[in-house]
């Protein structure tokens, strides 16, 4: 036994990815509709692991919780501010529910067993996970009039130990309540619900699982042979392509020979035209003198996708048929739109559609003839797998500036907090990024790795911190004040989630679970619901509890004491 407590005093990061590895692996235990979870299973190995007595810097533990929700507050930052109307009045008072309902539990507790003042306070700290507590309810204990200074230092302890001992299962009760009690109870498919939410809220485009593809592209290649009386019959492609919006002409096949388009080569009878664009338009383009053929064998026809940001003074305000005819200006095969993007979701492309500042309009054909254009539209929507270190390093900044804001409220210190921070400018990165799409970039896989991994680190460091003093905290006081805190922990998460699902009629399933996890605070919670949810969904509803209970849960501390005192 020395010897591993030994390996880990020497590098506790050991213990750190023994604890994710192990804690993934029993994550994948599944006994009938419970699937217990990678972060679950962390937090319990972390607890076990942790008393071999590992220490890891605290600091680690805030960096990666900081990335973690930056992630999470980028990938959510379109929709969240998008969702912003008069429901988010039911989704705030989701979160006074549950926080008012959690004091509450904490004050009959306390009455019912007779807990001094610091016990109550840790029991609130622990069993609703706002680690805030602490600070603000030591602080009104020492404030405290005829009280001893013995007193108020047992007092004081004893809020450190009524935190030990119920912090694991405030951490794990939720997971467990939105990752499967409740689910299991109201017989609802997190995964299936959030795709829907995520259909709802993309109006109606499919969110794709992992190895998904949409069978129906909306890019094809048909084959068309000219017939004699074709009004095709004379013209080049130039000409043709020079008419058409979201589809062209791309080769020209003759007797067998495919033939390299240019100003001269005019289309005959007999000839087949390879035509390329979006499906449900090409059968409106193609005429009756013309027939649909299996395309030619051996034919190859190599075109690109290129997002180009609309910044072109005099085509801002006009028709994208009037851009198409400016980008299709000395091109042969001719360049088509394929798809128009705007505040991070496709439109419909319109001839009549008018075209806006930061755009994004989709370009589809060669290589060669869309560098000839794309000096007319705009600039280059940069790589889709190239972060932006500047916007990336400002955000992570700027949130953690916003961490160290402190204000009072009725006189009570409250800060606002790393994690609440990061959320904050994450959420305005991401809808900055849908809004001027040439800035901010950070890719679909760098956001989920950070996300992912900073929240496995998080709740990992946790356990091995807290698992030591839990442990034997629960030893020298007895199962009472593990079985308080279990009771803290469960009944105002359901109270909370029928108050909301009946009569704030939050009837979303994921938003429903959302406000649970974010109306206690609870990390570890909404990290669940994420893996669950497979996409950013419940960020909008987790942010908006998230940031009141931060707030209610903190001044709690003090009100506690001041109550629990008086008895």
């Amino acid at each position: 036994m020395s010897i591993i407590e030994n390996l880990f005093a020497v590098s506790p990061y050991i213990a750190l990815f023994i604890t994710l590895a192990l804690g993934y692996l029993i994550g994948k235990i599944t006994i009938g509709r419970f699937v217990l979870g990678g972060i679950a299973g962390t937090l319990i190995m972390g607890v076990l692991i942790g008393q071999f007595g590992v220490q890891i810097d605290p600091g680690v533990k805030t960096i990666f919780f900081a990335l973690f929700i930056y992630a999470v507050g980028y990938q959510g930052g379109p929709q969240f501010f998008s969702a912003l109307n008069f429901r988010t009045i039911n989704i705030l008072l989701s979160a006074v529910v549950m926080t008012v309902t959690g004091l509450l539990c904490v004050l009959a507790a306390a009455l019912m067993f007779d807990l001094d003042s610091g016990t109550a306070a840790g029991l609130a700290a622990g069993g609703l996970t706002q680690s805030a507590i602490i600070g603000t309810a030591g602080d009104a204990i020492s404030q405290l009039g005829n009280v001893t200074e013995e007193a108020k230092q047992l007092m004081q302890t004893n809020v450190a130990v009524g935190y030990a001992v119920t912090y694991i299962f405030g951490s794990l009760g939720p997971i467990l309540m939105v990752s499967w009690l409740i689910p299991t109870f109201m017989k609802w498919d997190i995964r299936g619900e959030a795709l829907k939410l995520a259909e709802k809220m993309s109006n109606g485009k499919p969110e794709l699982a992992a190895g998904e593809f949409n069978a129906i592209t909306d890019l094809v290649s048909r084959a068309y042979q000219i017939d004699d009386s074709s009004d095709f019959i004379g013209r080049t492609s130039q000409q043709i392509n020079k008419d058409l919006l979201d589809v062209a002409i791309g080769m020209i096949d003759r007797n067998g020979n495919a033939i390299e388009l240019d100003k001269d080569i005019t289309i005959q009878a007999g000839d087949i035209v390879i035509v390329t664009g979006r499906r449900e338009a090409i059968a409106g383009y193609m005429n009756t003198a013309t027939r649909e053929v299996v395309m030619p064998k051996g034919i190859n026809l190599i075109e690109e996708n290129r997002q180009l940001i609309a910044k072109d003074a005099s085509l801002v305000g006009k028709t994208i048929a009037e851009v198409k005819a400016k980008a299709n200006a000395d091109t042969y095969r001719g360049v088509y739109v394929t798809d128009i993007i705007r505040g991070g979701h496709s439109q419909d492309v319109d001839a009549n559609f008018i075209v806006a500042k930061d755009d994004i309009i989709q370009l589809t054909g060669t290589a060669k003839d869309i560098n000839r254009v794309e000096k007319n539209i705009g600039k280059r929507l940069g790589s889709a797998f190239a972060t932006d270190y500047i916007f990336f390093g400002l955000g992570m900044v700027a949130g953690l500036l916003i961490g160290l804001i402190s204000f009072e409220i009725a006189g009570i210190p409250v800060t606002i907090g790393s994690g609440a921070g990061c959320l904050i400018s994450g959420l305005f990165v991401g809808w900055l990024r849908s809004r001027k799409p040439a800035i901010g970039s950070l890719p679909l896989g760098a956001s989920n790795f950070l996300r992912d991994f900073g929240l496995a680190v998080f709740v990992g460091i946790v356990g091995l911190q807290a698992g030591p003093e839990a442990i034997n905290t629960m030893k020298e006081h007895g199962l009472t004040l593990l079985f308080l805190g279990m009771a803290v922990t469960i009944i105002p998460q359901i109270i909370s989630f029928f108050i909301s699902y009946y009569v704030l009629k939050i009837k979303n399933p994921i938003e429903a679970l959302a406000c649970v996890s974010g109306g206690r605070s609870a990390n570890p919670a909404f990290a669940a619901l994420l893996e669950k949810a497979g996409n950013a969904t419940p960020v909008f509803a987790f942010t908006v509890t998230y940031a009141i209970a931060n707030v209610l849960l903190t001044l709690w501390g003090p009100i506690i004491v001041g109550i629990v005192s008086t008895q």
